[in-house]
């Protein structure tokens, strides 16, 4: 059931996304943004680009990079996990799982966690890719886990997150929070945020356990239900909760960005804004690409909006990043699009070499950003950083 409720949605989302569109209006409108040409302002030069299996499931999948220490980690639907050097993209091992990966990789302290469609969660070592432990929860997994030395913590489709020890995989804890009939597939990777781990879920609620016992700390309220019908009260938090110093930062679909204090679950502001996608952070604003293709600016103090860049609308944009000063997002072309963090203004446009889709947000590596796409390509890009007195510059 929870299979059909997701597929559902998918088809739900196609839908909304159009939302404001009357029949009446020109199907141009409806088409994703045209890009206007770009000369590059700043120098963008590829280091390296690899490719780990084929073309995942028309399903909509949770699969990444991870990076740990001078190792980037990915996997591919089929079972097959390679590990890299970030700084030549040299593949220092790969092994063949033959299980359907559908979360993942997550890597941290010695470790390579993914979670698979048939509900296991599986730890390998990230020198040599040498089995540590493997685990079953019974739901697919959509998100990569969370790891550190202590615990992994693994988001699964069923509403539950699951605490299980970095050493052996043996169950912790178990928190649950009610899954609505319809929902968006895919599901938040969990927070770790010192004693706490963080997660959003699909009835629009951020929740806080402690990791030592998995007693709930709090939970707020990131996305409210409204509307009549089902596809309008779709209200998932299916971003990652992002953690800076003692702020959270959560947005939903169809709902709201928050700014939380990590401690007590307060909402210090809340504004109006809808992303499945996510956001960015830096000292002094907030970062989102929103449902409908737009990259907004936030005040990080009190949720006001600074600029409103439009034109990458119905583009179907990954999450930003903040790599050298600057904002940095993917497309539905396979198009990485760097953005002047003050201004919102273009600044320079790179493809991955191929027009697939980049889901998920680029990752930072160093001097580098690695740049994910759905069929398995990974590729690597290098920009000058600028001058740190102008990283937080504000409009």
């Amino acid at each position: 059931m929870r299979r059909l409720h997701a597929t559902l949605a998918l088809i739900g989302l196609a839908a909304l996304s159009l939302c404001g569109c009357s029949p009446s209006k020109e199907k141009r409108a409806e088409r994703p943004m045209a890009l206007v040409p770009l000369v590059n302002r700043i120098a963008i030069s590829r280091a390296w680009s690899t490719q780990v299996g084929g073309e995942a499931p028309k399903l909509q999948l949770g699969l990444g990079v991870a990076v740990s220490g001078t190792r980037a980690f990915l996997a591919s639907y089929k079972g097959e996990i390679i590990a890299l050097d970030v700084a030549s993209g040299r593949r220092l091992w790969q092994r063949a799982l033959h299980v359907p990966i559908s979360g993942g990789p997550g890597a941290a302290a010695g470790l390579v966690v993914i979670g698979t469609s048939k509900g296991e969660v599986i730890a390998l070592s990230d020198q040599d890719g040498a089995p540590r432990w493997r685990v079953r929860i019974n739901a697919e997994i959509l998100s990569a886990p969370a790891v550190d030395s202590d615990i992994v913590a693994v988001r699964s489709v069923d509403g539950r997150l699951h605490g299980l020890a970095a050493a052996d995989g043996s169950e912790r804890w178990v928190v649950d929070q009610q899954v609505p009939r319809l929902s968006l597939r895919g599901t938040s990777a969990p927070t770790l945020a010192g004693d706490l781990v963080v997660c959003g879920f699909d009835n629009g609620r951020v929740v806080a356990v402690i990791r030592s016992n998995g007693t709930t700390a709090w939970e707020a309220v990131a996305s409210q239900q409204h509307g009549t019908s089902e596809l309008q009260r779709l209200a998932d938090v299916d971003a990652t909760v992002i953690a800076d110093r003692d702020d959270l930062f959560a947005v939903g679909y169809q709902g709201r960005i928050v700014r939380i204090t990590r401690d007590t679950g307060e909402v210090v502001w809340g504004r109006d804004l809808s992303s499945y996608r996510g956001l960015a952070v830096d000292t002094e604003a907030v970062y989102v690409a929103t449902a409908d293709g737009d990259v907004v600016r936030l005040d990080r103090r009190n949720g006001s909006e600074q600029w409103r860049q439009k034109g990458l609308e119905r583009r179907q944009l990954s999450a930003p990043v903040i790599y050298g000063g600057r904002v940095v997002v993917g497309d539905m072309d396979g198009a990485v699009h760097w953005l002047d963090a003050a201004t919102g203004n273009f600044l320079a446009r790179e493809s991955i070499g191929h027009k697939h889709r980049i889901r998920v947000a680029p990752v930072v590596a160093g001097a580098q950003l690695l740049v994910f796409s759905e069929n398995g390509g990974l590729a690597a890009f290098r920009a000058p950083a600028l001058p740190s007195a102008t990283v937080a510059a504000r409009p």
